[in-house]
């Protein structure tokens, strides 16, 4: 079963200094963090802020591909973990079927909040990432619980 979640906020790990794209459970407020590249960070955080660029970024040119080809993006849907890794698919509409492309879950997210797709998560995924490495997910949890609405959805480019 998936859940769709929202964009709670993009933020950098203050130990490793790489973005966390933090993506909360719209229902039940589960919080689920995902280390992504700062290119993946940037590309979000860009189309986040309404900020526009002269040319078209990858994930723009992407978004515009699908479009000329008529190939709606209907949703991003986050599909397992595997070694520390997340899997996405995003589901597009081709005629009257669903065509499912393997992505990044950053790159996936990029593209849906250009195109105002909705994200889901599968339900394990929530309890696999916290089973992780306890002693981290609780001082994760415990960090995010304290910031601010302010901090939570500024990421700096």
């Amino acid at each position: 079963m998936f859940h769709r979640v929202r964009i709670q906020g993009l933020l950098l790990d203050p130990i490793t200094e790489r973005p966390i794209l933090i993506l909360k459970d719209v229902a039940d407020n589960k919080i689920l963090p995902i280390w992504i590249g700062s290119s993946e960070a940037n590309a979000i955080a860009l189309q986040l802020e309404n900020i526009k660029v002269p040319r078209p970024m990858t994930h723009d040119l992407m978004c515009g591909i699908l479009d000329k080809v008529a190939a709606p993006m209907k949703e991003v849907r986050i599909t397992d973990l595997k070694d520390n890794t997340y899997f996405a698919d995003i589901v597009l509409g081709l005629g009257d079927a669903d065509v499912h492309v393997d992505a990044r879950p950053s790159d996936a997210v990029a593209l849906a909040v250009r195109t105002g797709a909705p994200i889901y998560v599968e339900e394990g995924i929530f309890e696999r990432t916290s089973e992780l490495d306890e002693d981290n997910a609780e001082q994760l949890r415990k960090w995010l619980d304290d910031l601010s609405p302010e901090e939570m959805g500024r990421y700096e480019m």
